[in-house]
């Protein structure tokens, strides 16, 4: 397919600037793929949609403090994106700014923390290595990375992150999760639905456009996510009892989905590892059946696993939502509202 397929125009205002508060206030699309049928409702409404025996999938990703200041011995500024950790040391950076080499040595604003280039990646991404491990240091040295479009301060950063973030590891947050409160979550459980944790640490493909035509040819970088024994075992329960398998967000569907691939045909199993999986138009889904997920970027990846949801028919199913969205004046992208798709 070409990449013109999931292009769409977005006038700025409708892409949000904050979140809101409550944070279950956001708007919600409800759609059922079944019967076609679109409602407008509020994310603190999903409780009427969920039922017993059902699981919602959460991913507890923490997001860190990975963009740094960087000084190198001449004077020249780096800007870095902390991308992914590869030993205590040892972190992939996406690095803006003055020229870089291996052997370049940066010290880190903000504390007593250095680093030296030691690869280059490539695309702008090069292979640095701490002076020790940064990690309980980053909320000292670092700023959370917000998405580029967000031009306005963020007051509260906790905003940026869900109220069950919990493994550390992301540059950006899952957004989908983001509209939850305790008291929302509380509720669902109360359905007796089921709410169990995966972690997928949100990389560089966040901020990676697909430059391909044929998005065939589109190559995704890998990230590295856990499905454990326990939420295998209450997922599993799930399917047996005919309750829905609900992913919150595109990064949830990405591992349940990751695991479903690597695992005995027909069952899930535990899954721990880098994913490089891409879902797009053509992809049948094994697990994943209904979805709530945010309002995605024009020729993004993220359209495409979408897409792929609705079957054959998905971008022209996609793109009439989107519009359903403007027309009722949603608000996109990260601290956007939401669509749940039954």
């Amino acid at each position: 397919m070409h990449i013109d397929c999931f292009d769409y125009q977005l006038p700025l205002e409708y892409i949000a600037q904050e979140p809101l508060e409550p944070r279950d206030s956001a708007k919600m699309l409800i759609y059922d793929k079944m019967s076609g049928k679109i409602a407008h409702r509020h994310i603190r409404d999903i409780v009427q949609y969920i039922n017993k025996d059902d699981v919602l999938v959460i991913n507890d990703s923490r997001v860190i403090h990975a963009k740094l200041s960087g000084v190198k011995t001449t004077g020249g500024h780096v800007e870095i994106l902390l991308l992914r950790q590869m030993d205590e040391l040892i972190w992939y950076g996406l690095c803006k700014g003055a020229k870089l080499r291996v052997g370049t040595e940066l010290s880190i604003v903000g504390g007593d923390v250095g680093c030296s280039v030691v690869g280059i990646i490539g695309n702008g991404v090069y292979e640095l290595r701490f002076w020790f491990d940064i990690v309980e240091q980053l909320e000292i040295i670092g700023d959370i990375p917000l998405p580029p479009y967000i031009k306005k301060e963020l007051m509260d950063y906790s905003r940026y992150q869900t109220v069950y973030a919990a493994d550390r590891g992301s540059v950006a947050a899952p957004t989908a999760g983001l509209h939850f409160t305790d008291e929302l979550l509380n509720d669902i459980r109360k359905k007796g639905v089921d709410i169990v944790p995966v972690t997928l640490h949100v990389g560089l493909d966040t901020f990676r456009p697909v430059k391909v035509d044929r998005i065939e040819k589109h190559e995704m970088h890998s990230e590295w996510c856990d499905l454990d024994e326990y939420s295998v075992d209450i997922i599993n329960k799930g399917v047996s009892k005919g309750g829905k398998i609900i992913a919150v967000g595109t990064t949830t569907v990405r591992v349940l989905e990751t695991a479903a691939t690597a695992g005995c045909k027909g069952r899930l199993e535990p899954y721990r590892g880098f994913t490089d999986l891409f879902i797009y138009p053509g992809y049948k889904y094994r697990v994943v059946n209904s979805l709530l997920t945010n309002f995605h970027l024009p020729r993004s990846t993220l359209l495409m696993m979408i897409s792929a949801y609705f079957g054959e028919q998905g971008i022209d199913t996609l793109m009439k939502l989107y519009q359903e969205a403007k027309n009722y004046g949603y608000r996109f992208y990260s601290f956007g509202d939401a669509m749940f798709i039954l």
